[in-house]
């Protein structure tokens, strides 16, 4: 398995982190999905845009591996 570069994730969030685009490079589809289609559908409604935008920061915070469980570098 190739390791992920942590740099690149953080950077896939805080650019296009409410399109999900961070999870599907670390392999967490379902959670991509599910964000890209809550921004895509429902993003205009301020709720849903702020609620994104959180979901995303706490990703940066607490993902520190991969969906397979290999620790990012």
């Amino acid at each position: 398995m190739n390791q992920k570069s942590r740099l690149a994730y953080i950077l896939l969030a805080i650019f296009l982190g409410g399109f999900g685009v961070h999870n599907f490079y670390a392999g967490y589809n379902q959670k991509a999905v599910i964000q890209l289609l809550l921004t895509l559908f429902l993003g205009w409604t301020v709720i849903v845009a702020i609620a994104v935008f959180v979901w995303v920061i706490i990703d940066i915070v607490q993902v520190t591996a991969d969906a397979n469980g290999v620790p990012m570098k």
